[in-house]
């Protein structure tokens, strides 16, 4: 390869680096025809070395015109190790574990909830073959995959019903769409919240294609507010449970009992989007207290959403709780099918759901465990880490 441009010395840029000289770099197809390449070829399809050897190349003559130092000849040994590392690097898995150090246990951003190992073997037991998902084993003819879980649900929340769909934001659209389209929805102004990625409640509800109608004001709501907005055109009052912030000092809204009370007398639907669901209580844990389903549920919320990957504990889902003949509307609904759940995720569901209906299920579920971890257990952690990090050369550990 005689029109190859040697460039020994990375250190400095020879004078004869010119653009000129960028265009004596070898062809892809001179390339192609070299052991090296046709080595690569055995593993790699065609198309995809020439693509590599191309950028290779392309970095080669970007350099050279910049006039920066290049690390070795065009075809060297040394050029076809990058070329094989960039081809290596396209077959690496673009989902990939890593170590939560932010000390947020249920970041979105990192997956949010890690599974149980029993949810693991669900998955893994479906995943490599047939299952039942939509059949019927007693009765041999097509089922549905919603009734996986909807008695577990039920007996854990007492909930009159459930359905299950592929995370909350989907809950709350199938059921405003669903119950309330063309109709009217009441909600709090402060409760009009927004979830991660800029998604606002109001732009879930015009969504729906329901009218928002809001009451009251941004720190406080009275029950008249509500009573005062309802019309003929009302289908819902909607609360939405603000996980992600708080309103203190001078503030009120109305009990769940007496909203769900108004409801009842007006024949109107009362749901509540509770994000976070979680069926255990958490101040035994020494932390704030979170409003479970089931208390949700006896308070009188006819139809509730929450997620299944944060204090549940499972994989991402959308579960609705509630009275039967609202989730029978729901599962009516043509939207459902756009947004039901997978066969993967539904085992994992029913694995975590499964955790729950055993004694002490926080010592059974990662993210609980997590939780309930007191900080006697925390700083021992810390100082095992600490030992092993002190390992690295160099490298200064304190704990804190």
């Amino acid at each position: 390869m005689s029109d190859i441009l040697p460039l020994h010395d990375p250190a400095s840029v020879p004078a004869s680096q010119t653009p000129a000289s960028a265009r004596r770099l070898p062809q892809v197809q001179r390339l192609m025809e070299s052991p090296e390449a046709a080595g690569l070829c055995r593993e790699y399809r065609r198309d995809q070395v020439v693509d590599a050897l191309r950028a290779e190349l392309a970095r080669m003559r970007d350099a050279i015109l910049a006039r920066r130092p290049v690390d070795d000849d065009a075809g060297s040994p040394a050029f076809f190790r990058r070329v094989l590392d960039a081809l290596r690097a396209t077959r690496q898995p673009s989902l990939r574990r890593v170590i939560n150090a932010t000390g947020v246990v249920l970041h979105t951003n990192l997956g949010r909830a890690p599974l149980p190992q029993e949810a693991l073997a669900a998955i893994a037991g479906l995943a490599a073959g047939y299952c039942n998902l939509e059949f019927d084993l007693d009765g041999g003819q097509r089922g549905s995959r919603y009734d996986h879980v909807e008695a577990l649900i039920c007996r854990l929340t007492g909930a009159e019903a459930a359905l299950v769909v592929n995370n909350c934001a989907a809950a709350v659209l199938l059921a405003l769409t669903a119950l309330a389209r063309d109709g009217e929805v009441i909600a709090s102004r402060g409760e009009l919240i927004e979830i991660g990625g800029s998604f606002r409640m109001p732009d879930v509800i015009a969504q729906s294609g329901a009218c928002l109608v809001e009451v009251g004001a941004t720190n406080k709501t009275r029950l008249s507010d509500y009573a005062a907005a309802i019309t003929p055109k009302t289908r819902v009052i909607l609360k939405s449970h603000t996980s992600n912030y708080r309103i203190v000092g001078f503030s009120a809204q109305p009990e769940r009992a007496a909203l769900a009370r108004l409801a009842d007398e007006h024949g109107l639907v009362f749901m509540e989007d509770l994000g976070s669901g979680t069926f255990v209580d958490l101040r035994p844990f020494g932390l704030p207290e979170e409003p479970t389903v089931q208390q949700c549920l006896r308070e009188g919320a006819g139809l509730l959403a929450f997620s299944g990957d944060k204090l549940l504990g499972g994989p991402q889902a959308g579960i609705l709780a509630g009275r039967r003949d609202d989730i029978a509307r729901l599962k009516k609904h043509p939207l459902l099918r756009a947004l039901r759940i997978d066969k993967l995720s539904l085992a994992a569901l029913e694995a975590v759901l499964r955790l729950h209906d055993l004694p002490a299920p926080e010592r059974r579920l990662p993210v609980l465990d997590m939780l309930g971890a007191p900080p006697e257990a925390l700083a021992a952690r810390a100082r095992r880490l600490a030992r092993r990090l002190r390992a690295i050369p160099g490298l200064q550990v304190r704990i804190r």
